[in-house]
C-alpha cells in the first residue's frame, strides 16, 4: 500500500525568520489523524533565514536527527558540543534524560534548509547522546546511503531506535532500488526534483507512506534528492 502525501496538504507555518512545512501534527498544526507514522513522530522541512534560529531550549525522551539540505546549521548544547554542518551532513541528539541546545543559521545572507526528524526512543530516560557525521556528496550520488541506523546497524550515526534513514541524489533518467524487509514500512520524502516511486509521481517536497510492499523503485524524472526512513510496521 502506498499513500501519496501532497506538499500542499501538509501543515504550514511562517514566523518571519522561520518557514516550516509539517509532515505531522506540530506546534499550531493540529491534525489528530496525522500524529505519527510508526515511531516517526515529527518530520519538519524548515527554512531558517539568515542570522536567526532556535534559541536554547530543552528536549527529553526523543531522538532528533537534522539533515542539512542547504546552507549551514550551527549547533550548541549543554553537553559542551559546538559545531557547524553543511549540505548533506547530519547531526543527531538522543535526548533521553534531558538536554538543552540551540540551532542557528549564522550566515549573513544564505537561507538554511534542513529536515528535522523526531523519532520515539524504545524507552524513556536512556543516556543522552550527541554526534554528527560530515558525509561527502559522492557517497550519495546515484547511490543509496544509510546515514542513520540503530546501534546494531552499521551506519556512521547510530541511535537507540530500530530505524534506518537513507538518502540519495539521483541523476535524471537514472533508477535506484531498495528492498523492504518483511515486517518493515517506509516513510519517503522527495526533497528536491521529481521522481516516480513505484510508478507514482512525487514532486518537490511531496511524501509517501509505504506499507506492505517489498521494494522501492525510484526513477528520477529530473535530478532528484530523496530521503526515506525504514522502520518496523505498526502492530
Amino acid at each position: 500500500m502506498m499513500k501519496k502525501i501532497l506538499e500542499d496538504r501538509m501543515g504550514k507555518s511562517n514566523l518571519g525568520w522561520l518557514e516550516s512545512r509539517f509532515h505531522f501534527s506540530f506546534a499550531d498544526y493540529i491534525n489528530h489523524d496525522n500524529v505519527n507514522f510508526g515511531v516517526l513522530r515529527v518530520l519538519n522541512d524548515d527554512i531558517i533565514h539568515p542570522l536567526s534560529g532556535f534559541d536554547t531550549h530543552p528536549h527529553s525522551n526523543m531522538e532528533i536527527i537534522s539533515y542539512v539540505v542547504q546552507g549551514e546549521i550551527t549547533h550548541k548544547d549543554s553537553m559542551g558540543n559546538s559545531e557547524t554542518l553543511k549540505r548533506g551532513e547530519v547531526q543527531y541528539l538522543s535526548a533521553g534524560t534531558g538536554i538543552t541546545h540551540s540551532e542557528h543559521n549564522a550566515h549573513q545572507n544564505e537561507d538554511l534548509r534542513l529536515l528535522q526528524i523526531w523519532v520515539y526512543p524504545p524507552k524513556n530516560n536512556l543516556p543522552t547522546l550527541y554526534g554528527s557525521h560530515k558525509y561527502k556528496e559522492e557517497e550519495s550520488n546515484n547511490k543509496i546511503l544509510n546515514i542513520v541506523s540503530s546501534q546494531s546497524g552499521d551506519a556512521k550515526i547510530t541511535i537507540y531506535q530500530d530505524i534506518n534513514i537513507y538518502v540519495s541524489k539521483i541523476d535524471k533518467d537514472t533508477k535506484q532500488e531498495f528492498d523492504i524487509l518483511k515486517g518493515r514500512q517506509v516513510y519517503f520524502v522527495q526533497i528536491e526534483g521529481t521522481s516516480l516511486v513505484n510508478g507514482i509521481e512525487l514532486n518537490d517536497a511531496d511524501a509517501m507512506e509505504i506499507v506492505h510492499e517489498n521494494k522501492i523503485e525510484i526513477y528520477a524524472l529530473n535530478d532528484s534528492h530523496v530521503l526515506f526512513i525504514d522502520m518496523k510496521e505498526e502492530n
